[in-house]
């Protein structure tokens, strides 16, 4: 009897924590009285303590989240980014843009250079710099998101698709200029641009120079009008140099 009237005060709070929505609560507030107690802190700081640990497991739960809604094929740092190897490479800008002021600014990011210069891994950094800053990021290539728009109108549903991505903070479209588009998918990317012009931010990769962009829209009237939305307010990386990757497998197997 005495048993149950001593945990039933302690079964009442897991309920509540749990309605309350509070796990970290749940499962830390026995460890942190204890620890607490020991060090004699009041009340007040056992639960400024408890609230802080419930905050920031909230907040890695939600970066969690915006990582996986993002899609990133891989999830890469630019801590990992081996900036030596790429003397091209603007790192102060590059670290400026990983705190994200851009994105307020509706700025984008372009970064141009040859197959394997690393242009994936830093646009797959500054997005989950965008991710740690509390912004929804997309990420996609070029070929990918032109089959998926094509996709919605064969399906009647390409208006709310496009909201989908107009919703994003950040946009990110990796190999501009791997594939040559066909004439709708190159007007489709152009709605996608036009869409996001001043309302929100995008970063580019393309292994060409933009001269060459006319190759893959077939049209130079449609890659002028492409070419000065993005342009407009950006930022770009030149990556120019040898092979990122094949410096990377050097380093590994030496």
């Amino acid at each position: 009897m005495n048993d149950t009237v001593t945990d039933t005060p302690q079964v009442l709070l897991r309920h509540h924590l749990t309605k309350l929505r509070l796990p970290t609560f749940q499962s830390e507030y026995t460890k942190q009285a204890q620890q607490c107690a020991a060090e004699n802190k009041d009340h007040v700081q056992y639960l400024l303590r408890l609230c802080e640990l419930e905050l920031i497991e909230r907040e890695r739960r939600m970066v969690e989240r915006r990582i996986k809604a993002a899609k990133f094929p891989a999830t890469k740092s630019l801590d990992s980014f081996d900036f030596k190897t790429i003397p091209s490479l603007n790192k102060v800008l590059v670290m400026e843009l990983a705190r994200c002021e851009y994105t307020a600014k509706r700025q984008n990011v372009i970064a141009l250079g040859p197959s394997g210069t690393g242009k994936t891994h830093v646009a797959l950094g500054l997005g989950l710099a965008a991710c740690q800053k509390g912004l929804k990021v997309r990420f996609t290539t070029a070929a990918a998101l032109v089959h998926e728009m094509i996709e919605a109108v064969d399906e009647r549903r390409l208006q709310r698709h496009q909201k989908q991505l107009a919703a994003q903070d950040l946009l990110i479209i990796d190999e501009l200029g791997f594939v040559p588009l066909s004439k709708t998918g190159a007007e489709l990317l152009f709605e996608v641009i036009s869409q996001r012009y001043e309302r929100g931010s995008i970063i580019i990769t393309s292994n060409l120079p933009f001269d060459e962009w006319t190759e893959v829209f077939g049209s130079e009237r449609l890659t002028g009008a492409i070419l000065d939305r993005l342009t407009h307010h950006v930022h770009i990386l030149e990556m120019n140099g040898e092979s990122y990757r094949l410096n990377q497998s050097r380093n590994r197997t030496a």
